[in-house]
């Protein structure tokens, strides 16, 4: 349903932490507190992982390297420096037991007026990784660095998770696309981060934004979702912007196990398998059920693990096909290309388990998809979405069902939809960098066989993020200045 996030524009290259400064915020060290209750911040304050005292301090670490140079050109010059802090917070799992996970604070530095007093509170979720070591704290980390040059350094709070069960997190696992334990987690992250900013200099000026790529999109949401109906008397949400997330889960998965396999989905799948599985108890009897004996063994410990990516599959750990066979044929050549790459042996899924799930409507694993699926909820506070329409990975239909689904329950007028390929949506300026990077990409020899692969590869997880950041951004600048 996601991406490993390898955001080309946006890794910032060894530059950047040797520009970066580490150390505490005070010599008498921090506060501890080790009581478990959710929320809890467990050394107050948290750690400084890097710091850049002004905005040309950010602005050279970034363009010390071509990547760097690139996200400043779509980001805008920073008007801040950022102290990046480090947290350690304890929150809940996928069945609600105690645990802890870690999490970043970015707050803007400098002399410039976007910088200093009460500034608004950017929560933001973070797209998928396999790499159980992935840290939202560190600028060197490309998501990071991306969200520190699209907010933090434009003058925005910026508070992150890692996520339970990564990083230094004592869980296990990851509760993957659980909304109730990833929306659990993502307010456990703020409600530390709150106890933190009077020790950080971080002056929150009321106004809370949410914000997520990916499986971050489906979190953000689910997050927005869960402060609305559960906790609206500790939050108050200004606005979402919402990107590329797999909100309409229930179709996302009968598209897959018909054959319609994402890009990257035998990543994904026993990603969403184990969590559910972990979460729920009852999504197989044991691994060896639903996957080829070749992959079952180590299977829910492997991701998140010590592999990259494209590890997993150079180790032969996963294959590329999800299925043997039974590909979805739709007549579109390009979509039919896609689910026939997904198709073929070796394969991870046995056929016998998917024709169990596809024979029977009460199947758990379709239960826990409807359980954690996003059409169920009416906004009472503005909400955008922002995705690619071509996109391989979380196809575009969950953007466009989620606003068929918020029309439909009358809130149709608190909605904004953008595609970074219409220009009706975005603008032309935006539209049209948006094209020029998709045919670069296409271009490059070293990005893939033909140009139609080098697309396919590097849509979700390159070349939309920063473009949807940048409509997201501009949609949240709207919404303050409206005073809303």
């Amino acid at each position: 349903m996601k991406t490993t996030y390898s955001l080309g524009l946006a890794t910032l290259a060894a530059a950047v932490l040797t520009a970066c400064s580490g150390g505490g915020d005070v010599a008498t060290g921090p506060s501890i507190d080790l009581t478990n209750g959710r929320g809890t911040l467990v050394a107050n304050p948290p750690a400084v992982l890097a710091s850049f005292p002004a905005a040309a301090d950010f602005a050279a670490a970034l363009s010390a390297s071509s990547s760097g140079r690139s996200l400043l050109a779509v980001a805008g010059a920073p008007k801040c420096g950022i102290t990046f802090h480090y947290m350690e917070y304890n929150t809940v799992g996928g069945q609600n037991e105690a645990t802890n996970a870690t999490g970043g604070i970015m707050v803007p530095t400098g002399t410039d007026a976007a910088c200093s007093g009460p500034r608004p509170v950017l929560l933001y979720s973070h797209g998928t990784t396999v790499e159980k070591g992935f840290n939202m704290a560190s600028p060197s980390t490309s998501e990071a660095g991306l969200v520190a040059a699209m907010y933090a350094a434009q003058g925005w709070i910026v508070v992150t998770s890692n996520y339970a069960g990564y990083d230094a997190s004592r869980l296990s696992y990851h509760p993957y696309l659980n909304g109730e334990q990833q929306s659990n987690d993502m307010i456990d992250a703020l409600r530390a981060a709150r106890k933190a900013f009077p020790k950080i200099g971080a002056s929150d000026s009321g106004k809370l934004f949410l914000s997520g790529y990916s499986q971050g999109g489906y979190v953000s949401m689910a997050t927005h979702k869960a402060m609305q109906n559960n906790y609206a008397s500790e939050f108050k949400v200004t606005a979402s912007g919402n990107m590329s997330g797999p909100y309409s889960l229930v179709k996302t998965f009968q598209t897959v196990f018909a054959g319609g396999v994402n890009a990257g989905g035998t990543v994904f799948t026993p990603m969403i398998l184990t969590s559910w599985q972990k979460a729920y108890g009852n999504i197989y009897t044991s691994p060896s059920d639903v996957y080829e004996a070749a992959y079952a063994t180590g299977i829910e410990t492997l991701l998140p693990g010590t592999l990259t990516f494209n590890q997993l599959f150079t180790t032969g750990k996963l294959p590329t096909k999800l299925f043997a066979s039974g590909a979805l044929v739709t007549g579109d050549p390009s979509l039919d290309a896609l689910f026939a790459a997904g198709v073929g042996t070796p394969n991870l899924i046995k056929q016998s388990w998917r024709q169990s799930v596809l024979g029977n409507p009460a199947h758990p694993a379709w239960v826990a998809a409807a359980k954690n699926d996003l059409l169920s909820w009416t906004p009472t506070r503005p909400v955008a979405m922002c995705m690619g329409a071509q996109d391989p990975t979380v196809f575009a239909t969950n953007t466009s069902d989620m606003a068929t689904y918020i029309a439909s329950k009358g809130a149709g007028s608190l909605m904004t939809v953008m595609n970074v390929e219409d220009a009706a949506t975005v603008g032309p300026t935006l539209a049209g960098a948006f094209a020029a990077a998709k045919a670069a990409t296409a271009a490059d020899p070293s990005a893939g066989a033909t140009p139609a692969e080098r697309v396919v590869g590097a849509y979700h997880g390159g070349l939309v993020p920063p473009f949807c950041n940048v409509a997201v951004r501009t949609y949240f600048q709207g919404v303050l200045a409206a005073g809303l």
